[in-house]
C-alpha cells in the first residue's frame, strides 16, 4: 500500500512488514509497515487516527486497573525509582506533572510516592471511563488527544510511556510537549525500537511491537533523536531496556498458530494465562543481554534544547 510518511511526506517509503491485530483482535485486517528512508522511521497503512474508539476496546490494557501480582509489583518498584531519578534532577520546591495517556493516573500515583515536592497533577487521555478514577485520586483530567490541550500551564516532567507511537504525527505531539515544558523541566519518552532482535526476528509476523494496528510511527535510536531535535528538544539521557511485552505476545502468537494457546478478541493476548511467565522469562533474557544489545525498548529524557 502507498501512503506518504507522516513526517516528511516522503511517497518513497518501501514495503517492510504486514501485521494482524493478534492481541486484541479488533478487525480481521492485515495492515502494511512502510519504511520511510529519509526519517528511518516505520509507519502502519492505513493509519486508523480517525477510528481511536473501535482500536481500543474496553478490555485494553490501559484501560482496566491490574492486579497487583508479582510482575506489577516489580515493574511499580522500578517506575517509581526511575521517577525518583529524574524529579531529583528538577529544580523547584513545587513541582507539576502531565502524564499524557495516563489512564485513571496510577503513574502519577507513583511519582507522587516519589518526591513530596509533586503537588499538581494532570492526566491527558482518550478514555472516558478512566476520568472519574483518576479526579478521585486527586489528579486533574482532560479528555481528548494530547494535540487539544489547551496550552499556557507549565510542567516540570512530562511523561509520555508507550504513548508517541500511538498519535500521527508524533513530530508535532513532541512540539507540543516543548511548548508545555516549563524552564527546567524533563519530558520522560517510552518507544519501541524497531532495530532489535525481537523485531527482525518476528518481523514478518506481526511482531508485538507493531501492536497493529495502534502504533502509527516506530524509531529507532537515531530516527527519534532527529525527531527530537527538530522540534527543539534535547537527548539529556538514553537506555535500551527490556522488551519482554513484545517478546511475550509475538511467542504466544506462534504458540496460537500451531494450535497450542487460544487467544481471541474475547480472551487476548494481556490476559492469557502465559503471558506472566512470558514476560518474565524474557525481561530475564534481555536483562543479560542489555549491555551489549539494542533492545526493542527506548527510554530517553529530553530537555529543551537552548533553555
Amino acid at each position: 500500500m502507498s501512503a506518504p510518511c507522516p513526517l516528511c511526506g516522503e511517497s518513497q517509503a518501501r514495503p517492510f512488514a504486514v501485521a494482524e491485530d493478534i492481541e486484541y483482535f479488533t478487525t480481521p485486517d492485515r495492515f502494511s509497515f512502510l519504511h520511510c528512508g529519509r526519517c528511518d522511521v516505520l509507519y502502519v497503512a492505513p493509519m486508523l487516527y480517525d477510528r481511536l474508539q473501535a482500536l481500543y476496546p474496553a478490555n485494553y490494557y490501559s484501560f482496566v486497573p491490574g492486579a497487583a501480582g508479582a510482575v506489577q509489583k516489580v515493574k511499580q518498584a522500578l517506575d517509581r525509582r526511575l521517577f525518583r531519578a529524574i524529579l531529583r534532577k528538577i529544580p523547584g520546591n513545587s513541582l507539576s506533572v502531565l502524564d499524557v495517556g495516563g489512564g485513571r493516573g496510577w503513574l502519577l500515583d507513583l511519582a507522587r510516592a516519589s518526591d513530596p515536592r509533586v503537588a499538581t497533577t494532570q492526566v491527558v487521555d482518550i478514555d472516558p471511563a478512566a476520568k472519574a478514577a483518576a479526579e478521585s485520586a486527586g489528579h486533574r483530567y482532560f479528555l481528548g488527544p494530547i494535540e487539544d490541550f489547551p496550552a499556557g500551564g507549565e510542567y516540570d516532567l512530562i511523561l509520555m510511556l508507550n504513548m508517541i507511537e500511538h498519535v500521527r504525527r508524533p513530530d508535532e505531539v513532541l512540539a507540543k510537549a516543548r511548548g508545555l515544558l516549563s524552564r527546567n523541566g524533563l519530558l520522560l519518552v517510552k518507544t519501541p525500537n524497531f532495530d532489535s532482535l525481537d523485531a527482525r526476528i518476528f518481523r514478518h509476523r506481526s511482531w508485538g511491537g507493531y501492536h497493529t494496528p495502534r502504533h502509527f510511527v516506530l524509531f529507532n535510536r537515531e530516527s527519534f533523536t532527529r525527531v527530537a531535535q527538530a522540534q527543539g528538544l534535547r537527548v539529556a539521557s538514553f537506555a535500551y531496556t527490556q522488551g519482554a511485552p513484545f517478546w511475550a505476545v509475538s511467542v504466544l502468537n506462534e504458540l496460537r498458530r500451531i494450535g497450542l494457546a487460544r487467544v481471541s478478541r474475547e480472551r487476548p493476548a494481556p490476559y492469557h494465562p502465559l503471558m506472566p511467565l512470558l514476560q518474565v522469562l524474557f525481561a530475564g533474557f534481555d536483562f543479560v543481554r542489555r549491555p551489549v544489545s539494542r533492545l526493542s525498548q527506548m527510554v530517553l529524557v529530553l530537555q529543551r534544547d537552548g533553555r
